[in-house]
């Protein structure tokens, strides 16, 4: 079955993302900001597209790490032992 219709794949497909996308800025800060630079008068990058989604998944990993990872305990034993 496909991660979109089953809930507890899905949960556990976006958990992966926001950890990667955190992991991935934690070791290189600038890989999502595409390249792009402060413009005079600007007081912040324009993400947008896909690399503005993963940088938010980004900041949503590094802002609320404890919970993302009580999330992924929590999600590991539901797999391990309950599915």
């Amino acid at each position: 079955m496909s991660a979109i219709f089953d809930f507890s794949s899905l949960l556990t497909v976006i958990l992966l993302v926001i950890c990667t996308c955190a992991y991935l800025r934690d070791m290189r800060p600038t890989i999502f900001d595409g390249g792009q630079t402060m413009q005079p008068g600007d007081t912040r990058l324009k993400r947008t597209g896909v690399t503005g989604f993963f940088w938010k998944m980004s900041r949503i990993g590094e802002r609320l790490s404890p919970y993302v990872g009580a999330s992924c305990a929590i999600m590991a034993i539901h797999l391990l032992f309950l599915k």
